[in-house]
């Protein structure tokens, strides 16, 4: 717990690692089915990596900080770090213990084995030297590397290798593991209803003495190494960012080592060469398994095809007015509409662009583009809007984590067709997720807008749990106007009234909100704070969370991540109640209400309460004027409170217990709620309330 400005306050990173712990939690649910059990180990894996790769990294730079400096401002990364090291060990071990002692026998009674080393070599030589011949032998990459001296190795970032010993103690081998080249699994054998497969690891392994002909192999062990995934560029660049960032990509590939992960079975003397041909130090050795990426596990096969190892399929549930309208313009200048994912399918934002980019009314189309896929039925609309003489101004954010190659790439395929490509700024990402369009009807420039807190992105659609707003409302598209002209560098401060603009209105309004709901408590009225996000960290909100609570205020937090607040602490907290759900779909819409003496208010959009979120990027959020779009986000909100089965407490201890059952209380699992809700909804006739 950090004591800053005199109040508990949580480190982010600490708390991430309960989040993760949460992940774990599903895959180590005997109730859940097999495979999904397998894809939260994958989730597991995969948040384990960027956690090294983004927030150890940042961590680890901090120790470039001069000595005098860090002790006076008490900063301790070193130290900070292994303590964090400590609790990834032990979620490391248990999930061993779930995957190896659980999982594995599991698989083994639906009758698919996933071999050990042992059994490949013993059983299956022949198998695996077919497979290897056929589909591993021209890939191999192989390195002698002296023991004696640093070395110029290099390991590719997240790839796998095996670090090969022999019996001259003097140098040892390199050997790459083709897993991104070819499925890092394969089926070896089958015997009636049986199946046997193998991780691509073991069949390189039985490989190695013809790999290193000269050599006399004494053992192998996997490695990892995870690099720095930051993009360091001068703030004060000249010339176009996306250039920059994308002629710097390379440095995350090549960028400053994170972790070693290594076979925790690696002798010391052996380590201890390795880290020094990597230049690494002691903090950034972490013990491993013999198996790392489990995050491949997105991928595992299943060859029995049993329904029963998956979950059940959600058929795509048909929203009652957009499905039954031939023009989304003309049902959503009557009444908002809302579509939530993944219950619904992504078709109708791609839909509402397409008939945009075909109707001769429309002559503009604006929208911001976060995370864009790779080919989408959505920039297909975009590039047909083109095609017809639209104008198209699109904002591409070239500082998406991860995805920076990609946007770029569709920014320049949206320019060379015509579109007005406007790139990100060096101190500030775009994170909202906005569309505007202009259409004249009976002489006037009309606008309709659609306000989400999910990307732009069909794929992740299926994954993530959002809502979107289709809106014609005249004060919340113009105020979205402005947006946009802060974007195309004609505005510098949106004047709005009714859209939360970070970095410009969010921060004040929600603390105004705040502190109305105690100015009620002060009066002896109800007052009360609902609000969803992703991530709760921004000390100033924390600390007046902390005050309302203390004047009476009931505040009742759903965070799916970290949280820094520390809540039911009795005289500072006892009023604040956070529960988490970690289920089959990853939670990831904002919702903010305010019981407003009575009279509620309620926002929606792309804004956490995180610093950066407030203060350092453009986040949109909307106003909830329709009564039934109210009511609707507000039951699914009571419904996400109400959950009993897959919601955890965040307690002062972190140790994630799940809510129970009140006695005689049924259970209740929101996202399987919500999903029946909405189908309920939407099987009525609609209904328009204007």
């Amino acid at each position: 717990m950090e004591e800053k400005d005199k109040f508990p306050y949580r480190h982010r990173d600490i708390n991430w690692l309960s989040f993760n712990a949460r992940v774990l939690q599903e895959a180590a649910d005997e109730g859940n089915p097999l495979y999904e059990r397998l894809k939260f180990i994958a989730i597991f894996s995969s948040n384990l990596d960027e956690y090294f790769r983004v927030r150890v990294s940042q961590l680890r730079q901090l120790k470039r900080v001069e000595k005098s400096i860090r002790k006076k401002l008490d900063l301790r990364p070193s130290k900070f770090v292994k303590s964090l090291l400590a609790r990834v060990h032990e979620q490391q071990e248990r999930l061993g213990e779930i995957f190896f002692d659980n999982i594995l026998p599991a698989l083994a009674t639906h009758h698919i084995h996933l071999l050990s080393t042992r059994q490949v070599a013993e059983n299956y030589a022949q198998e695996a030297l077919t497979y290897y011949e056929k589909e591993l032998a021209d890939l191999m990459e192989t390195t002698t590397v002296k023991a004696s001296k640093t070395s110029d190795i290099f390991l590719e970032n997240q790839h796998l290798y095996f670090l090969v010993t022999f019996e001259d103690p003097n140098e040892y081998g390199i050997v790459n593991i083709p897993s991104t080249k070819v499925d890092r699994f394969t089926q070896l054998h089958q015997q009636g209803e049986d199946y046997y497969l193998c991780f691509i690891d073991d069949i390189v392994k039985l490989q190695l003495s013809e790999l290193f002909p000269e050599k006399q192999v004494t053992g192998s062990f996997a490695i990892k190494l995870s690099r720095d995934a930051e993009l360091y560029l001068d703030q004060h660049m000249d010339g176009e960012l996306a250039d920059k960032i994308y002629e710097s990509l390379s440095q995350r590939l090549e960028g400053q080592p994170t972790r070693l992960l290594y076979d925790q079975r690696m002798p010391k003397n052996v380590r201890k060469h390795l880290r020094k041909s990597l230049g690494l130090g002691k903090i950034d050795m972490v013990a491993g398994g013999t198996y790392h990426n489990f995050d491949d596990f997105f991928g595992f096969p299943d060859p029995t095809d049993n329904p029963r190892l998956h979950a059940k399929d959600l058929p795509s549930i048909q929203h009652h007015s957009l499905e039954q309208a031939d023009s989304y313009f003309d049902l959503i200048a009557q009444k908002d509409q809302l579509v939530h994912f993944p219950f619904m399918s992504f078709d109708y934002v791609q839909e509402f662009i397409d008939q945009a980019a075909t109707d001769e009314l429309v002559e503009e189309i604006k929208i911001s583009l976060y995370r864009v896929a790779d080919e989408s039925a959505l920039t297909d609309a975009l590039m047909r809007a083109l095609e017809n003489g639209k104008q198209l101004t699109v904002f591409v954010e070239a500082k998406a984590r991860f995805d920076e190659e990609n946007n770029i790439k569709w920014g320049r395929i949206f320019e060379e067709n015509g579109a007005r490509v406007i790139y990100s700024y060096p101190r500030i990402k775009v994170h909202s997720k906005v569309l505007l369009v202009y259409r004249r009807e009976e002489g006037k420039k009309k606008r309709y807008a659609y306000i989400g807190t999910g990307n732009f992105n069909a794929t992740t659609s299926k994954i993530y749990c959002d809502h979107g707003l289709f809106t014609a409302h005249k004060k919340i598209t113009k105020d979205l106007s402005r947006v946009f002209q802060v974007l195309e560098g004609d505005l510098i401060i949106p004047r709005a009234k009714h859209l939360l603009i970070s970095p410009f209105t969010t921060r004040r309004r929600f603390e105004n909100l705040i502190r109305r709901e105690m100015e009620l408590a002060r009066e002896g009225k109800p007052a009360m704070i609902t609000a969803k996000m992703n991530q709760l960290e921004d000390r100033d909100m924390i600390k007046l969370l902390y005050k309302a609570s203390q004047t009476g205020v009931r505040i009742r937090l759903l965070v799916r991540g970290f949280s820094c607040l520390f809540p039911q602490l009795e005289g500072l907290s006892e009023n604040i109640e956070i529960t988490s759900i970690v289920d089959r779909f990853l939670e990831h819409g904002r919702i903010y209400k305010f019981n407003n003496d009575g009279d509620p208010v309620m926002f929606m959009g792309s804004a956490d309460w995180m610093s950066r979120n407030l203060d350092r990027r453009i986040e949109v959020l909307t106003p909830i004027y329709d009564a039934d779009i109210y009511k609707e986000l507000n039951d699914i909100l009571n419904l996400q409170l109400a959950d009993n089965l897959k919601a955890r407490i965040h307690t002062p201890e972190e140790d994630n217990p799940f809510v129970q059952p009140e006695k005689g209380q049924e259970q209740l699992r929101s996202q399987l709620a919500i999903y029946d809700y909405l189908k309920k909804l939407h099987s009525e006739p609609a209904t328009l309330s204007l």
